[in-house]
């Protein structure tokens, strides 16, 4: 069950369109700027989504006034969030009454087409950093579609240009790979695509053997991106980089960020067939980037 307002401005059937989980929160705000800067790329339209809890009947007159209200309350939450959203992209705002914010997201994505969901995470972490909440927490390990994660401040970028994605393009065999989503979306947003790829030994030691080791995974390593690059649609600007240290953490820290990247990873090999699942790795980027993540479902 839900209701939803009329789109503003009209739009065609077959525009594409973003699930946005919104809350009146700053993280709330957060995910609402990121769909815009998405929107702003692809031409996707953005439908704001609240989620609200149905009131158990017991008998009891008066509670299908009080759902109202709850539901009244939610539109006015959206019609918030929607001042966020600048004149000329195409928006509606949903209430959805479901037993979990989760699910209630999940069902309007799948039930309207839409490319991802996008929500903020929470308002207690660093500035420019990812915390999950959870919401967000539940998403990142069961969305049947792509999760769009905006970082803590967000918001404060409201004419947030995106121009390039950042894919991490998995090293060992079997791992799940996001480069198609990623090539995709760099070609239909034309955005620059920059292959990433991690290298370090997860080791206290600095002796001559892990140095060789390290040095031995490096040339793998450009190698693969090399050929991965060579791969991918030649009419893309395409980068490669190979980040390198002596642990995961440490190689996440010596990467550069742009203001206006977006990162793709994969799900983890936990997951199930396309679904999210956030694997240990991924966890990892996210909490090191300060730019938008995107969590790719497995197999997608």
């Amino acid at each position: 069950m839900s209701t939803e307002t009329t789109e503003t401005p009209a739009t065609d059937p077959t525009t594409p369109r973003l699930t946005v989980g919104y809350l009146a929160t700053p993280s709330g705000a957060d995910g609402v700027v990121l769909a815009v800067a998405l929107a702003r790329v692809t031409g996707a339209a953005i439908d704001l989504v609240c989620v609200v809890r149905p009131v158990p009947y017991d008998g009891r007159p008066g509670l299908a006034q009080y759902q109202q209200r709850i539901e009244a309350q939610a539109a006015r939450w959206l019609a918030e969030g929607a001042a966020l959203i600048p004149e000329g992209f195409p928006y509606r705002t949903v209430v959805a009454v479901n037993d979990s914010f989760t699910d209630g997201l999940a069902s309007h994505a799948v039930a309207t087409e839409s490319e991802m969901i996008v929500v903020g995470g929470t308002g207690d972490g660093l500035l420019r950093r990812h915390t999950l909440g959870t919401i967000s927490n539940e998403l990142v390990h069961s969305s049947p579609v792509p999760v769009a994660l905006a970082p803590r401040g967000y918001a404060d970028r409201v004419d947030a240009v995106l121009d390039m994605v950042t894919v991490a393009v998995p090293v060992k065999p079997g791992t799940d790979n996001p480069l198609p989503f990623a090539e995709k979306l760099a070609e239909r947003a034309e955005l620059d695509l920059r292959l990433l790829s991690l290298v370090s030994l997860e080791s206290p030691f600095d002796d001559d053997s892990s140095r060789d080791a390290r040095t031995a995974q490096i040339t793998v390593a450009r190698e693969l991106l090399e050929k991965t690059r060579a791969e991918v649609n030649s009419e893309l600007d395409v980068d490669v980089l190979v980040a390198d240290g002596a642990t995961l953490d440490e190689a996440l820290a010596n990467l550069p960020w742009d203001a206006n990247d977006i990162v793709a990873i994969g799900s983890g090999h936990l997951g199930s067939p396309n679904r999210v699942f956030l694997g240990s790795t991924a966890a990892r980027i996210l909490r090191w980037t300060t730019a938008p993540v995107i969590v790719v479902p497995k197999n997608r």
